[in-house]
């Protein structure tokens, strides 16, 4: 294995605040966190459609997109939802460098996880707390995976045999159980245009 003393970080002529400004936009990333159903892919796509109809540069990394490629090497246990997690903050990263709007919407149920995430992407790391009551998770169930889980088909299912602990200061909070999906992406957009990742 080669030692870390042989990696050297190689340092590029155009700089983030170069694509930012030909971009006109920072380069940041929402995280969407909440439990299996709560809307957070549903809600990341119409925050997208939004940027995008008003020619922002983005990209929505997925949980399940991400698992079919990138990370289709981990399982659901613990550790890899750790593993997980860590790869998609490091690919964020860059996609923030490249000064795109960056929307990851994964579970990521633990907290030291997320701030690890916020540790690495620092400002440029906006926490949505997708909060919707496990029930109404449960009763929509797209994928049938809360049915499963209480079959004890699957183990480790966030919820119910593995636990969600939720954002204790996130940036945003959107209540896909009471609001339409389009107050919760415009809720999204009106943060970022106040705090001016987009004019």
């Amino acid at each position: 294995m080669m030692s870390d003393n042989n990696i050297v970080w190689h340092d590029t002529n155009i700089k983030k605040e170069d694509r930012e400004a030909l971009l006109k936009q920072k380069g940041v990333v929402l995280w969407f966190t909440g439990l299996s159903g709560s809307g957070k892919s549903t809600v990341a796509n119409a925050v997208e459609k939004k940027l995008f109809e008003a020619g922002r540069a983005t990209y929505l990394l997925d949980g399940d997109n991400i698992r079919h490629g990138l990370n289709k090497d981990l399982g659901f246990n613990t550790r890899d939802r750790i593993e997980n997690i860590r790869r998609i903050a490091e690919v964020s990263k860059l996609f923030v460098d490249a000064g795109i709007i960056t929307l990851s919407a994964f579970i990521s149920p633990f907290i030291e996880d997320r701030n690890n995430v916020r540790g690495l992407l620092k400002d440029r790391y906006i926490e949505i707390f997708v909060d919707c009551s496990l029930n109404v998770c449960e009763g929509r169930d797209p994928k049938g995976l809360y049915k499963k889980a209480r079959a004890r088909e699957i183990k480790d299912f966030t919820g119910i045999d593995s636990p969600y602990e939720k954002p204790i200061n996130p940036e945003i909070i959107v209540r896909t159980d009471i609001q339409r999906v389009d107050e919760c992406a415009s809720e999204i957009i009106k943060y970022l245009t106040v705090n001016g990742f987009i004019g």
